[in-house]
């Protein structure tokens, strides 16, 4: 089986990880939305995931644009510096 390769976009960046609530801070630099599916790649991350939940200061948000920070619930350990693609 030949794999499909994925196609996606760099939506933004992990600036700051808190492990106790598993949620990555990520500067954006494209518009995400709750439903839409990341791929998050790093030195020595590198997972998929859907985003069910995103908050910008403390608010539940359903859509952020670029240029803002969120805070993303993260299933996997995420590192800063981790870039953070939408996958198309």
């Amino acid at each position: 089986m030949e794999e499909i390769p994925i196609e996606k976009k760099p939506v933004g960046k992990v600036t700051h990880y808190f492990t106790k609530i598993g949620v990555a801070v990520v500067e954006l630099s494209d518009e995400l939305r709750v439903g839409d599916r990341v791929s998050i790649e790093g030195t020595t991350t590198n997972f998929q995931q859907v985003v069910n939940s995103m908050q910008i200061e403390h608010e539940d948000v359903e859509v952020a644009k670029a240029g803002q920070s969120i805070g993303l619930k993260v299933d996997q350990r995420a590192r800063e510096g981790d870039l953070v693609y939408k996958i198309l």
